[in-house]
């Protein structure tokens, strides 16, 4: 089980607890990988306190804040399990799932996603999520559902094909979309924050769809040409609309105020086109720096690890 941790030290005890009580009679052996995502309050603290405890309980210190998609990355490649969970460390996404998720597992997929249902979101939160969903759909090949998130279950064969994937946004879920395998949804209940408040508002989601959109497909590109034929189309059209009329009635053109909003239309078009291409350029620009994606500060009970069956699950950072 892997969960990236970040503003939740309150939950870690309480997350620990109700893993236990989850994991010990479902599998033989298991660990439990918690990633302190450079939080500045006392994550790293009680993940220290639950490690000391309970050797079972693998613990990451990233050396600062690189996000949650950079967490859960660090949790995965240091699992060693057969089946891998990810899911937040707030106790939203509930414990007492994952014996639904690994038995559904069982029945011959290679992953299984949760779908949360009754979300205790606020309405802005969900509404986000509902808008990211639809814009992903249209903008991409891959389709998710709206309710899916990084909650999931996956096969070590899936594991090993996300830890070869290196490009630098590491959105969880999306990744393992691309990756293919056998895969199916399962309902689970979504419950409320234990402690703690979400770290993410709605320009940290705004960001990160644009990240995801921008890193998974490439239709903004080609919109953004249809759209520049589409109106070098129209305008041969108008004007050669005009050209017939002053032909066959004498009627000049007459209106400076329409071809000012005409050409400053065409220009915010144009300038919009050119971020579009510069969002891909800068994407280009960072992935040939060849940067790590996260860097370890320190890790615990790491020489006790090696399980046969082990779930292991991320949390949010």
């Amino acid at each position: 089980m892997v969960a990236p941790v970040y503003k939740c030290g309150d939950c870690v005890a309480e997350l620990h607890r109700q893993l236990v009580s989850a994991l010990q009679p479902l599998v033989a052996s298991f660990e439990i990988v918690l990633v302190n995502d450079g939080c500045p309050d006392n994550s790293w603290e009680a993940v220290r306190g639950v490690a000391a405890l309970d050797r079972r309980v693998k613990a990451i210190n990233l050396s600062r804040n690189f996000g949650q998609c950079y967490a859960i990355a660090a949790g995965v490649h240091h699992s060693s399990g057969n089946w891998v969970v990810v899911m937040d460390c707030d106790l939203q996404d509930r414990p007492d799932e994952i014996p639904n998720l690994y038995r559904k597992a069982l029945e011959g997929y290679d992953i299984v996603y949760a779908l949360r249902h009754n979300r205790q979101d606020t309405w802005g939160k969900r509404a986000l999520s509902r808008g990211f969903g639809s814009l992903y759909n249209l903008l991409s090949d891959i389709k998710i559902l709206p309710n899916a998130c990084n909650f999931s279950i996956a096969s070590r064969q899936v594991i090993e094909g996300y830890c070869r994937l290196k490009e630098l946004n590491r959105s969880y879920h999306l990744l393992l979309r691309w990756l293919g395998f056998r895969y199916t949804y399962l309902q689970v209940e979504h419950a409320d924050r234990f402690a703690g408040g979400s770290a993410y508002n709605i320009r940290r989601g705004i960001l990160l769809a644009i990240e995801s959109v921008t890193s998974q497909s490439n239709k903004p590109l080609i919109l953004s040409i249809r759209a520049g034929f589409l109106m070098s189309g129209s305008a041969l059209l108008v004007g050669l609309y005009f050209i017939l009329r002053y032909l066959a009635h004498g009627i000049g053109v007459t209106g400076w105020t329409s071809m000012i909003v005409a050409i400053f239309f065409i220009g915010g078009l144009i300038l919009a086109n050119l971020g579009v291409v510069g969002l891909y350029l800068g994407k280009v620009f960072n992935e040939v720096k060849e940067r790590p994606l996260y860097l370890v500060k320190e890790t615990l009970n790491f020489e006790t690890a090696g399980a046969d069956e082990t779930v292991s699950t991320p949390t949010k950072p």
